[in-house]
């Protein structure tokens, strides 16, 4: 296929609300075989008309993929958490470098660059894994969520970020979640509350 015919299909598919593409999807649409899906993403990747997201993952250069669209194809059980989340909802002020993501599966590779950021996976079982979040978690859920990885990697939550807004926060609703933790995150929510 030429650049302007691939150029056509991602505009045509993005009026869709698609951006992101595996090998697969584009042999499906295309009629090409894998293989030369794989060379075609290759020549325009260099050529600047595609970026290549992630191992198997395409789409068009001119798109605006968003961090939370990325990790949902990468793993549909996957929600962004922790300090991003938090960033995002105004909370904190810091961007942080490694994106935090939660999810119910063991991945290959745990931390993975892109040209959205770097994600990092982290497996968690239920009850702090929450199946219903889709793409980004709450305020509240990824305010315990944060404070969870940071005493899990031995590091003092209010020390790494500096928290504003919290009074925005629903008490009732963070007191059910930060239930589903161990204690030492409890604790240690209280003793962020008192302050």
């Amino acid at each position: 296929m030429k650049t302007r015919e691939w150029q056509h299909l991602f505009r045509a598919h993005a009026g869709l609300g698609k951006l992101l593409f595996s090998p697969t999807e584009l042999a499906n649409a295309t009629g090409l075989p894998r293989n030369r899906v794989n060379v075609e993403m290759c020549r325009l990747v260099k050529s600047g008309v595609a970026v290549r997201y992630a191992k198997g993952l395409y789409g068009p250069a001119d798109s605006a993929v968003t961090l939370e669209q990325l990790v949902c194809s990468l793993d549909p059980h996957a929600y962004v958490t922790g300090a991003y989340a938090l960033m995002r909802h105004g909370l904190i002020t810091q961007v942080p470098a490694l994106v935090t993501v939660f999810t119910s599966r063991r991945h290959f590779r745990r931390i993975t660059e892109t040209p959205v950021g770097r994600i990092e996976f982290v497996s968690v079982r239920p009850p702090i894994y929450r199946g219903e979040v889709r793409a980004l978690a709450g305020p509240e859920l990824a305010l315990c969520d944060f404070i969870h990885i940071s005493l899990r990697r031995g590091m003092n939550p209010t020390s790494l970020v500096t928290f504003r807004r919290m009074s925005t926060l629903k008490q009732s609703l963070l007191d059910r979640i930060a239930k589903r933790y161990p204690a030492t995150v409890r604790r240690h929510f209280s003793s962020m509350r008192s302050a």
